[in-house]
């Protein structure tokens, strides 16, 4: 991976401060999410920058909050001074409709919306979950993001999303896709059945969409590891058990729970593709994790997915990408990388291509630090 472009000049005027709202849980190591992830680097890339950080981490199940959590949330806001600028994790933004509209005339607000909560997380005959966005949610969020100074996402298939949807103003909504550390490459094995997914373990991720898959290729060589929390649906995750077992792939599959750092670099290092059959994604950090060490991936087309996959200088995907919710389009890709050697060498130059053109979180953070300069100006 190449040294990440120079950062965009960004005049911090002196004493620019800036009020970061985000859940509590947000370092909790227990719970690590590509969300938490990126706020975490946007406040470290927003201080390297020059700017105030405040932090201010609100207690509630969020975005689901209780009547505690709304009033701690006033209560924060209320203690900003008038015409300060307040970037907000979109999880407490989108969920918190009548305070932020009862603050947004005093306060320049700047949402950052990692995942719409007007999204329907699931399609309609996904198994055994369906997943209706409610109108209503997504009316106050369209209501609080109108509202705002700015808004946030962290790619262009997410913005296109809001203004399609909301009928936001283009020139309010921006993009700053998450960054990425520079990494050791992975030297992958021949055969190329080291399968890695890196993912929560609940239904929008499609782990059952992935078994179903994995049941259908159990006549080749190959083992999965699932990298993610398994607390957030102990019932979907006792499913999955059960789909396993049935399927006769339980010794095959292992699900390691969630890591981080030095755990979670060993797992990319020493695997062959990452694998994902989520529903739903707005951009995928994992895919760039992988690429980063020169994986390629294998995954559906969901969402942002895509644009993190990119493409390499000639236009070749580094990775295969396969409907939503489709097992058999999944199993078909798998099989194609386990027994064609030359699309595995193809896949894993063009990843390594696309290895070299992947950003730096100091990038994300200049990007961000535009979009406050030009609400603060």
């Amino acid at each position: 991976m190449k040294a990440a472009p120079a950062r965009t000049r960004i005049t911090v005027p002196a004493g620019s401060a800036v009020h970061v709202v985000l859940p509590v849980g947000v370092d909790d190591p227990a719970r690590p999410s590509g969300g938490n992830v990126y706020d975490r680097r946007m406040c470290d890339g927003l201080s390297a920058l020059g700017w105030c950080v405040g932090e201010l981490k609100v207690k509630g199940g969020w975005p689901d909050p209780d009547p505690a959590a709304l009033r701690a949330l006033f209560d924060v806001l209320a203690q900003i001074p008038d015409g300060a600028p307040v970037l907000l994790d979109g999880l407490i933004a989108s969920a918190a409709g009548d305070v932020l509209l009862s603050q947004a005339r005093r306060l320049r607000l700047v949402v950052l919306v990692h995942l719409p909560l007007g999204m329907s997380v699931l399609p309609a005959g996904a198994t055994g979950f369906v997943g209706v966005a409610d109108d209503v949610v997504a009316a106050r969020e369209r209501a609080v993001l109108t509202a705002a100074a700015a808004v946030l996402t962290t790619s262009n298939w997410t913005r296109r999303w809001l203004i399609d949807r909301y009928a936001l103003p283009p020139e309010l909504v921006h993009v700053a896709e998450p960054g990425v550390d520079p990494a050791e490459r992975a030297q992958g094995t021949d055969p190329g059945g080291r399968l890695l997914c890196v993912a929560t373990v609940a239904p929008h991720k499609g782990h059952d969409v992935l078994l179903a898959a994995l049941g259908t290729v159990v006549d080749l060589h190959w083992e999965c590891m699932c990298v993610g929390n398994i607390d957030s649906d102990p019932g979907f995750v006792h499913l999955l058990d059960r789909q396993a077992r049935a399927a006769g792939i339980a010794g095959r599959v292992r699900f390691a729970g969630a890591l981080t750092g030095a755990e979670l670099s060993a797992a990319y290092r020493r695997a062959d593709v990452l694998v994902s059959a989520s529903h739903t994604e707005t951009y995928g950090m994992v895919v760039t994790e992988a690429l980063a060490r020169g994986l390629p991936a294998i995954a559906t087309a969901a969402g942002g997915l895509p644009e993190a996959l990119g493409v390499t200088g000639d236009g070749t995907r580094p990775g295969i990408l396969v409907p939503v919710g489709d097992s058999g389009a999944l199993a078909a890709a798998l099989r194609r990388w386990l027994l064609d050697d030359d699309l595995r060498r193809r896949l894993r130059q063009a990843a390594g291509e696309r290895r070299a053109t992947l950003t730096g979180w100091s990038v994300t953070a200049s990007r961000i630090a535009a979009v406050l300069a030009g609400v603060t100006a």
